[in-house]
């Protein structure tokens, strides 16, 4: 059997020595290093958060920006449409006026030509029937 004596008394001061001197070479120096490594990493935990807030809200901003830039873009667009659109009608009226002013001329000159022509036809018609008339009858006609 197990004998109670001095030894066990001096196994149990060596035994509280070991555990004063551990705690303060190897337990306290562990523990703090541990505690300050949580604390580091909560810290990071905290700025990760911190700049994911920050990296969110600039993108937030950054696709609100798009969007108005896209919205001005579209604003742009069109009115610059609507310029080209008007522009081309206006185009096109003054061709139509000049084409129908240059039109206006080309039946004006027709007409004083066609005008001119039967003039013409009349007084070689009256010439030739007279001929005709002439060697139809074999003497002269008035």
């Amino acid at each position: 059997m197990v004998e109670l004596n001095y030894t066990v008394l001096i196994q149990m001061v060596n035994f509280l020595v070991l555990i004063l001197i551990l705690n303060f070479l190897l337990f306290k120096p562990v523990l703090k290093t541990i505690e300050k490594r949580n604390k580091k990493i909560g810290e990071s935990q905290e700025e990760v958060r911190s700049l994911d807030e920050t990296i969110e809200r600039k993108m937030a901003q950054y696709e609100e920006r798009i969007r108005q830039a896209r919205a001005e873009a579209a604003i742009q667009r069109d009115a610059v449409k609507e310029e080209g659109t008007e522009q081309g009608k206006e185009t096109i009226g003054k061709v139509r006026d000049e084409i129908s002013k240059k039109l206006e001329g080309f039946k004006a000159r027709l007409q004083k030509e066609t005008d001119e022509a039967r003039v013409s036809l009349r007084e070689q018609t009256k010439m030739i029937a007279a001929e005709i008339s002439e060697k139809v009858l074999g003497r002269g006609v008035q």
